[in-house]
């Protein structure tokens, strides 16, 4: 008998990326996307621009008030994120 060697079409997606080391790039576009369900939408209604360059998110918040509430935050924000992730994807934070 012969051994089935089937894929998903979501494994097949995910072991393309990772064969073009292209897993990462996902994992962070995913952070960006998912940004009001990470802080909740308060805080995503104020941020004004959100990327992530060599492992820092970069975050312009609208509020000066909200800014200073994720200062005081970051290093939970940075464990949540990258506990979502399952990896470290992100190793800080830059709040404008």
């Amino acid at each position: 008998m012969r051994k089935s060697n089937t894929q998903t079409i979501n494994e097949m997606v995910d072991s393309f990326f990772k064969h073009w080391g292209l897993d990462r790039k996902r994992k962070e576009m995913r952070i960006i996307n998912q940004w009001d369900e990470i802080v909740g939408l308060t805080i995503s209604r104020v941020t004004t621009n959100i990327y992530i360059n060599k492992e820092i998110l970069f975050l312009q918040i609208n509020s000066s008030l909200v800014r200073n509430e994720l200062l005081m935050i970051k290093s939970g924000l940075i464990d949540k994120i990258n506990r979502m992730s399952g990896e470290e994807i992100i190793k800080d934070i830059v709040i404008r």
